[in-house]
């Protein structure tokens, strides 16, 4: 009876964690917020801040043209707890398989009513591609011709290393965009 009922249990809890991992826990993606009573220069630094607070660091920030992207941050894995880049289960887990990078672009810009300025964002994914013979045997591989062994370092081969677009990470955008709505409703 004990046996059946912990059987019971186990089954119900992969039941459970299935499920779990299955929803992204966000059912709509926004990629755009508009907002009244802020100006597009407080936008701007709140927008930063909710950034470098998700460790992304500022490559390009220009006032003016209401502009700001990021260099490429590595995606948070599984266990890095402390970061929110990787949103959502699938996000975390594809960072723990493969090295994935985000890069994010926000346009601040004048909305279509007086004193409203709206954010919009976009989250690009790629994913690094490496050659098949770096790949099969991962950071060093053994190389024999003829009587000399010499072993290749994964550095030897950047040149070989490229980053493939996955494309836009609705889920990151919709995070970013909350949190800057959040604290721009903070502020005011």
């Amino acid at each position: 009876m004990i046996k059946s009922k912990s059987g019971e249990l186990l089954v119900y809890a992969a039941i459970l964690c299935l499920a779990g991992c299955a929803g992204n826990g966000y059912v709509v993606t926004m990629n755009k917020i508009c907002t009244s009573a802020v100006s597009k220069p407080e936008a701007m630094v709140s927008a930063e801040k909710v950034l470098a607070e998700m460790h992304f660091s500022i490559e390009k920030s220009d006032v003016n043209a209401g502009y700001i992207k990021t260099g490429p941050l590595s995606g948070a894995q599984t266990l890095e707890f402390w970061r929110a880049d990787s949103v959502g289960s699938f996000n975390r887990a594809e960072a723990d398989l493969q090295t994935i990078r985000r890069t994010i672009e926000l346009g601040i810009t004048d909305g279509n009513q007086p004193g409203q300025v709206c954010v919009n964002c976009i989250a690009i994914t790629e994913r690094l591609s490496m050659p098949q013979d770096l790949t099969a045997s991962g950071q060093s591989q053994i190389v024999m011709s003829g009587r000399q062994r010499s072993v290749r370092k994964l550095g030897e081969r950047k040149a070989d290393l490229t980053w493939v677009k996955l494309g836009r990470d609705e889920q990151l955008e919709t995070e970013i965009l909350k949190r800057i709505d959040k604290k721009l409703t903070a502020a005011k």
